[in-house]
């Protein structure tokens, strides 16, 4: 029993927040070890030391201590260990140790250490439910379980992380999901090798099927997002200590959909959706369109537009294209303050914006039209959740201003069909990233651009269903 203690003493290095207690039941001891930063004082007093007081008064009637111990002990949660590295794994996630005549018990007495249940901070709901996820595992589970009822709701767990040891839960709808999609995330899960997980977001790259500009597997703290994704037969990845839950496999139109839209009309959601087309649209192509036109190709525009534009930049001294750099640059520090900066300084980095923008086109530096360019062209990018979309945008809309500044307006139709080509190509775990527009699937275009009213449909699905489900689930 000793030689245990001291094993579990030199093995956290004698750490302080290591409480040792030697708990004496008439000519027996009982060897109690926890983290006190970790457990419950509550549950410890209540549910271990005052039933073992207890016992104190009745031992006369105990043959075997350990026995009893484990049988009686008012708690839900006792494991019996009989390995060294899963007891030094329960003591550091807030369980407590008992060592009863070289035996082990496990009893769970784990301190909320998590935020509750709070609105989502980075995807906001409109017209739907304001909870969203939190650190806690189980919490986070639990939300999911309420949604869904389903005995077919099924979690496998298992830990990633040698020094974390990081629960993670792979999620599916067993008589939706396609078997071979859990089996292929499942795998790529369990060959994660790595040191420690932190957040759901270390994973992406692990599970990611192709590299691509564009992303492949979404992170939300929405609830309901994910309880959708799950009956689409989607598999979904929860991380302890994480709020965002990782969706996959996720396609190119899943990013101009959000669970709000299936909340409100149909013909309302219709055009927010095309909205939203159109800002992909603008944000990627505007800058580009407009260097080309005001350098090479200058009868793509009417002459009366031309000649203004040009007046404009009679004074400018730099290029059309080092100009829409400065000031999309310029752009991304203002987004990048204002996401790391409080919201005092929020509001000074606006200012500073409006101040410094007059400034450089009193000053001549910079044309009012490209600011105009520039500033529509990135607050269109901004109708997107998703940071790794807004970054994909931003990359594209680099690569065909360079396009657009040497080889004109047929440089950017090149840019063009190498953004559709390099899509098209993509798969995502064996689905077309492009799905449902290539291959093209009739049933499910009712709910990618143009949302028809749900009335219509011969069966009550969410997009996607019919393309990942499995045929054996249908």
């Amino acid at each position: 029993m000793k030689n245990i203690v001291n094993k579990i003493k030199t093995s956290t290095g004698n750490s302080p927040d290591i409480i040792y207690k030697d708990l004496y039941i008439i000519n027996e001891c009982v060897h109690m070890i926890y983290s006190e930063v970790l457990t419950d004082s509550s549950t410890i007093n209540d549910f271990i030391l005052y039933p073992l007081e207890i016992l104190k008064m009745n031992y006369d009637n105990i043959n075997d201590l350990y026995s009893y111990i484990k049988d009686n002990l008012p708690h839900n949660n006792i494991e019996i260990i009989n390995n060294y590295k899963i007891l030094l794994n329960r003591l550091l996630v807030g369980y407590v140790i008992l060592i009863i005549n070289d035996k082990i018990l496990a009893v769970e007495a784990r301190n909320n250490l998590s935020r509750g249940i709070s609105l989502p901070t980075t995807e906001p709901s409109i017209k739907g439910p304001k909870d969203g996820f939190c650190e806690h595992y189980n919490t986070n589970l639990g939300m999911i379980r309420r949604r869904i009822t389903s005995s077919n709701l099924f979690i496998k767990n298992f830990s990633v992380g040698k020094q974390t040891v990081t629960n993670i839960g792979l999620i599916y709808m067993n008589n939706i999901a396609k078997k071979a999609l859990v089996t292929s995330v499942y795998k790529k899960l369990k060959k994660i090798d790595i040191d420690g997980i932190i957040d759901s977001g270390y994973l992406k790259r692990y599970l990611e099927e192709d590299r691509h500009l564009f992303p492949f597997i979404m992170s939300t703290e929405r609830c309901d997002l994910v309880s959708q994704a799950l009956l689409e037969g989607k598999v979904c990845v929860l991380v302890d200590n994480s709020c965002y839950v990782l969706i996959l496999p996720t396609f190119f139109i899943d990013y101009f959909h959000t669970s709000d839209d299936y909340y409100q009309k149909s013909f309302n959601i219709s055009f927010i959706r095309i909205i939203r087309f159109l800002g992909f649209i603008i944000s990627i192509f505007l800058p580009a369109y407009y260097i080309a036109t005001t350098t090479i190709s200058h009868d793509a525009i009417p002459i009366s537009l031309l000649i203004n534009f040009t007046s404009q930049r009679v004074l400018v001294p730099m290029p059309a294209l080092i100009e829409a750099l400065i000031m999309s640059i310029s752009f991304e520090i203002l987004r990048e303050s204002d996401i790391r900066a409080s919201s005092s300084a929020t509001a000074i980095s606006i200012l500073g914006g409006l101040v410094l923008g007059e400034a450089a086109v009193n000053a001549g530096l910079v044309s009012p039209i490209m600011i105009i360019v520039i500033a529509i062209s990135a607050i269109s990018g901004l109708l997107f959740t998703s940071i790794e979309m807004i970054s994909s945008i931003r990359w594209w809309r680099f690569i065909l201003m360079f396009l657009g500044a040497f080889l004109g307006i047929f440089g950017v139709f090149i840019g063009l069909l190498f953004l559709i080509i390099s899509l098209a190509k993509i798969n995502n775990y064996n689905i077309s990233y492009l799905a449902p527009f290539s291959p093209m699937d009739l049933y499910e275009l009712k709910d990618s651009i143009i949302k028809l009213n749900p009335k219509h449909k011969k069966r009550n699905k969410i997009l996607t269903n019919n393309i990942i489900r499995g045929s054996d689930n249908k």
